[in-house]
């Protein structure tokens, strides 16, 4: 049963509440604005803010109509010429004329007597659409709109237009929206009004009502929506709500009591004489940061984030020996059972040298393995317990769980973060991440968060070499790859990213992979995402083994293991992919003492966005500053996409272009937390209807819980 107002129950009804949206219609809205299991609803209406706006006045003659553009003209129906007989293919032509000169209205599979109806001759009419030159004469084809003077009179002078999918006009959604914005209730203001005046933005209905009915089409140029109040007003809204709730996390995380998670330092101490390098200075950092947590009074909430090789496995290592030292038990999360392995296998030895007890926790483990770890965990003779989602299934109970350690947060979120504490008894958490957040993103996703950051790599990490590859010339990379195999190197070939069907590009895939296995034989492995989880373990272990040479891998698969060996990454189709996801990639190589080379096999000719990213991930591995410009090309929606679903997409807010509000957010929202933590107030509930607006109904139900 939902919490939610009934003050919003308008808003959050079926988008089929809303006259003329029937079902035949229903799925198209789902399909645009819904969600999967969700369908469309009013709200989602409102919230899918147009892309532009075309001018419907009348402006002018024929003759001093723009060639092009689109424009509304005025005009009597002439003449009639339908489809020569035989000939079904060619259009149906309408010649429109005033003083001025004439244009041929054309229409493609036309119904005629509809088209008589319509446009009887010797009628007035007005038409709008782009006219073109056709061998000399102008044409309009197919208008977007054909009425009466009357029907004109009742249209707005400047019409929104929308994103569509198939089966969808602009004109229907913008009657659907036009029913939405007169569902909205009178909502209370939640906003400071202060603040409000300061930076001159209207109320939220006044906000929306402005974008939807443009006065121009300059008001939804994309220069001038960057800077209208009143989408700033929206994207304020929407910030403030994710801030919000992020501060409620936070509080409550803080107000649970902490217990003591650090001891005197021995096992530290022991892990660190076993490593066979020195940590770097921001590991250090890290590492200080992070035992400064430990030993306070309140629960720890800390994002590590590094560049790939950066060192954090050890820092989570080294936290989670501080948990056992103060007789606690700890375990480290892993978003596939590829990384979880890789994790184990990686700090296995330097436990054991420690004298830890650690076992390795899996989905699919079944019978006496399974439950000797179980029996292990309850009874506290395992220290530390590397595995998938599966650590935190209903059977799995912990002695006492004092830190919970989760590698590549962004496949998680905030719920999965909540529910950690509940294996244990005030429970300290750290999340680490390889993909690189630039600081704004930082803020709108980990806002309840504190945030370490590793910026060096470890010493001896040789420069990785990144080179442009046209595909045409293909055949020389083949031959490149076959020179790097005989001298005992090992190859990585990530097949290109054909759309959002997996089954698409695992048809890629494949495709690559028998090419290939033509020309090297069996020394060619595949590894994808339909792969059931042993399979994909066997191929992965064959390649680590170096019983494969050159693995193909689609882009569903995360390639997480380290193969020293492995020295050339192919990108197949680079121009596809996004800034942070190929400089990810090419992180797979480069993790031993031998020169490494990243090959961006793109076809041109490239577009100007496309350039700029394989020119920057030429020119440098800072995967910060790599992130920083993948937020800048592309925006944070497509920056996100599903590699960082646990991340918030934003509907209205804009983090490329909005970061003074989101920082203004996120005081304002400390400051309504230092003030009013139960939201009691009355500026307290108003929030707590922004907060179900925005559907960030986790902070509510906590607020609930106490």
């Amino acid at each position: 049963m939902s919490l939610r107002p009934s003050l919003l129950d308008p808003l959050f009804a079926s988008a089929t509440s809303l006259p003329g949206v029937g079902p035949k219609l229903a799925p198209l809205l789902d399909r645009l604005i819904g969600e999967p299991g969700r369908p469309a609803r009013v709200v989602d209406l409102l919230f899918h803010l147009p892309t532009g706006g075309i001018d419907r006045e009348l402006k002018g003659s024929i003759a001093e109509a723009p060639i092009g553009d689109p424009v509304t003209i005025s005009g009597v129906v002439a003449a009639h010429y339908p489809s020569p007989p035989g000939r079904a293919r060619a259009p149906y032509r309408v010649l429109l004329e005033d003083e001025s000169g004439d244009v041929t209205l054309v229409f493609f599979h036309a119904q005629c007597a509809r088209l008589e109806k319509t446009l009887p001759v010797g009628a007035g009419r007005i038409v709008s659409g782009r006219i073109e030159l056709w061998d000399g004469r102008r044409q309009m084809v197919h208008p977007d709109r054909i009425l009466d003077q009357e029907a004109l009179d009742r249209l707005p002078a400047v019409e929104a237009v929308y994103g569509l999918t198939e089966g969808l006009s602009s004109r229907m959604l913008g009657r659907y929206v036009e029913a939405a914005i007169g569902r909205i209730p009178p909502l209370p203001e939640w906003q400071d009004p202060a603040w409000l005046a300061r930076e001159r933005m209207p109320a939220f209905r006044t906000a929306l009502e402005a974008i939807h009915r443009p006065s121009s089409p300059a008001q939804l140029s994309e220069e001038n929506l960057i800077r209208s109040p009143d989408r700033r007003r929206l994207a304020y809204d929407e910030l403030l709500a994710s801030q919000l709730a992020l501060a409620l996390v936070r509080s409550r995380m803080r107000r649970a009591p902490g217990r003591l998670n650090a001891g005197d330092g021995r096992l530290v101490e022991a892990i660190r004489q076993s490593l066979s390098f020195g940590l770097t200075p921001s590991q250090e950092r890290a590492v200080g940061e992070i035992r400064s947590d430990l030993v306070s009074d309140r629960r720890m909430l800390r994002l590590l984030q590094g560049d790939v090789g950066s060192g954090k496995t050890v820092v989570g290592l080294l936290a989670m020996a501080s948990a056992v030292e103060a007789g606690r038990q700890a375990a480290l999360m892993a978003p596939t059972e590829i990384l979880a392995r890789q994790h184990f296998l990686r700090i296995e030895p330097l436990a054991k040298e420690a004298g830890l007890g650690m076992a390795l926790l899996m989905g699919r483990d079944r019978g006496a393995v399974r439950r000797k770890v179980l029996e292990g965990l309850s009874e506290g003779a395992l220290d530390i317990v590397v595995g998938t989602h599966a650590l935190f299934q209903e059977g799995v109970v912990f002695r006492d769980l004092g830190l919970a350690v989760v590698d590549e947060q962004h496949r998680f979120g905030v719920h999965q973060r909540l529910a950690l504490g509940a294996k244990g008894e005030a429970v300290d958490i750290l999340v680490m991440t390889a993909t690189p957040i630039p600081r704004t993103l930082a803020l709108a996703g980990f806002g309840d968060m504190d945030i370490s950051v590793l910026t060096e790599k470890p010493a001896g990490r040789k420069p990785i070499a990144t080179r442009l590859v046209s595909i045409d010339r293909l055949d020389e990379v083949v031959g490149a790859i076959g020179r790097a195999i005989a001298a005992g190197d090992q190859v990585y070939w990530v097949c290109p990213l054909v759309g959002e069907s997996e089954a698409l590009d695992l048809a890629a895939a494949e495709e690559r992979f028998n090419g290939l296995r033509s020309v090297f034989g069996n020394s060619v492995g595949l590894i994808h995402g339909k792969l059931a989880g042993r399979d994909k373990d066997d191929a992965m272990a064959s390649f680590v083994a170096g019983e494969t040479k050159i693995l193909v891998s689609t882009t569903v698969i995360e390639v997480g293991v380290d193969v020293p060996r492995a020295t050339v990454m192919v990108i197949e189709h680079a121009e596809r992919f996004g800034l942070a996801q190929l400089h990810q990639l090419r992180g797979r190589i480069g993790r031993g003492d031998r020169a490494s080379t990243c090959l961006l096999v793109y076809k041109g000719p490239l577009g100007p966005t496309a350039r700029a990213r394989l020119e920057t991930l030429r020119e440098t591995e800072d995967g910060f500053r790599i992130a920083e410009e993948d937020l800048r090309l592309r925006g944070e929606g497509e920056m996100l996409g599903t590699r960082q679903s646990g991340l918030p997409g934003f509907k209205l807010a804009r983090l490329d272009s909005d970061r003074d509000l989101l920082e203004a957010a996120r005081d304002d929202a400390r400051l309504i937390i230092e003030r009013d933590p139960e939201l009691v107030s009355a500026r307290g509930e108003a929030l707590r209807v922004l907060l179900y607006l925005f559907e960030r109904d986790t902070a509510i139900k906590l607020l609930r819980a106490g």
